[in-house]
């Protein structure tokens, strides 16, 4: 892969797509509007700096994984008492608006917000420097970013403020939108991206790239996370018929060696050795300190014992006493918990101590499993429970393949239950078991309802209240800055 390029756009702004060396252009300052839309290479520019926000070359500052995580039964944080104290307080749903993690979070999700609507307010109809072509696809990438972005706001949040253009001193202050209001512009975002965008990108300059699927997949969780379930079954029949497939091997999708899998819908890139920083820095924050890990994220029992007898997935997922952790022996010393994540981390072969926070592996926000396990459970949902076997089987089948010789007879044996509440609670537990430590725990426990939350939560957390708890705090810095909240 190749950098794109890095110029200035406001600060110096990065593209997310690039690797092993910069093109020979210089940093050109700051441009005013009418010269950032001008042509075609500086408007790209202003996409390249709108990915940005997603990217965890400062995980600190992006801690979607403590509030889709942490926040769950899944994880609890690590570290000696006193350090990570907002953390520990989202663990333990000791939460206030100052809470750093819930404000950081809408910060930089703001942040990347407002950089889609530079462009969308740059790119308007009666800009005639750019092709047409170009603009579509621009406009296209803008729209998909914006849309992921509000996705995880109003999930997160709840009701938040809809900023749909880029605000001034006189309009800087919005009221909060319903959540549902929210998700309708997500819907027309990714419907007029899914137009927009190419089904495959062709170069490798441009990889990491938001594409068609990309848009019509996150059409299908809005779909199902709305309990729309008929248009969630479409939009995932028409991600299938993109030609995406699960990879054979699990691992695939936590492996820098396998970034352009066929599982693949929407990664956001890294590249490790860049400068300024293009490196995953989650690497860091997983690892143990015994490897110069910041040693803040550990898996639960709750986690583990949801994987049913010989999960490959299990091991693939999760290190713990008596395996390896990568080219390593595993120390249960290493965790409170005796358990460490094995996605989002690479091995001393491939991240040095030296560099632990400058990883090259992506990070998959959406992959083709997930979109059948959505499939499967909007089917389920929607009085079709036979036909949601077909892609929850395929999920299990996969995930056998993986065992590590002849696998037993009855290693995860094909579902056949068709009663819809006992499916129901499958295919959450296989979600669960697939997609462990992606950071989606949060938004599936919560829509899942009040009976299930606290049930999952409570035990290790009793602050919980699913009324107060369901979403996080409007942040403090936002109550100050923004009047009409």
């Amino acid at each position: 892969m190749k950098k794109i390029y890095i110029l200035s756009f406001a600060l110096c702004l990065i593209s997310i797509t690039g690797c092993k060396k910069f093109l020979d252009q210089p940093a050109l300052g700051y441009y005013s509007d009418a010269d950032l839309f001008s042509n075609e290479s500086t408007a790209r520019t202003a996409v390249n700096a709108a990915y940005i926000p997603l990217t965890f070359t400062d995980a600190s500052s992006n801690p979607v994984w403590v509030l889709g995580d942490v926040a769950t039964d899944d994880v609890v944080i690590g570290g000696n008492a006193g350090e990570q104290a907002d953390y520990t307080a989202i663990d333990l749903y000791n939460i206030l608006p100052g809470n750093a993690a819930v404000q950081s979070l809408w910060a930089r999700y703001y942040d990347g917000i407002n950089r889609c609507n530079v462009i969308t307010d740059g790119l308007k109809t009666d800009n005639t420097a750019i092709t047409e072509p170009a603009k579509t696809q621009l406009l296209a990438q803008a729209k998909f970013l914006r849309a992921y972005y509000y996705f995880l706001l109003t999930n997160f949040y709840g009701n938040i403020p809809l900023r749909l253009k880029v605000s001034t001193l006189e309009d800087a202050a919005v009221a909060a939108s319903p959540q549902a209001q929210v998700y309708t512009q997500i819907e027309k975002d990714l419907t007029e991206a899914a137009a927009g965008l190419p089904q495959k990108w062709e170069s490798n300059n441009d990889l990491g790239r938001a594409t068609k699927g990309a848009a019509l997949a996150l059409l299908a969780k809005a779909s199902l996370f709305q309990q729309k379930y008929t248009q969630a079954i479409q939009y995932s029949e028409q991600v299938e018929a993109l030609g995406y497939a699960l990879t054979d091997r699990f691992a695939d999708n936590f492996n820098a060696s396998a970034k352009t899998n066929s599982e693949v819908i929407f990664s956001v890139w890294h590249s490790r050795g860049a400068q300024p920083s293009q490196g995953n820095s989650l690497n860091y924050w997983f690892a143990p300190r015994a490897l110069n890990g910041a040693g803040t994220y550990f898996p639960t029992q709750s986690l583990v014992n949801n994987f049913e007898a010989n999960d490959p997935r299990l091991d693939l997922t999760i290190a713990r006493t008596g395996k390896s952790y990568y080219d390593n022996t595993f120390d249960p010393s290493w965790s409170s918990t005796g358990y460490l994540s094995k996605k989002h981390v690479q091995p001393l072969s491939e991240v040095p101590t030296t560099t632990k926070n400058d990883g090259n592996l992506n990070y998959e926000a959406l992959r083709f499993a997930d979109l059948l396990l959505i499939k499967a459970e909007a089917l389920n949902e929607s009085g079709q429970s036979a036909a949601a076997l077909v892609p929850l089987n395929k999920v299990r089948e996969r995930a056998r393949k993986n065992y590590d010789g002849t696998p037993p007879a009855d290693l995860l044996a094909a579902v056949t239950v068709i009663n819809q509440s006992d499916l129901r609670e499958v295919i959450r537990r296989e979600r669960r078991s697939e997609l462990a430590l992606e950071f989606q725990r949060f938004f599936d426990v919560i829509r899942y309802g009040e009976a299930y939350a606290n049930a999952a939560i409570k035990p290790g957390a009793p602050n919980f209240n699913y009324t107060n708890n369901r979403f996080f705090p409007i942040p403090q810095t936002e109550l100050n800055a923004n009047g009409k909240l």
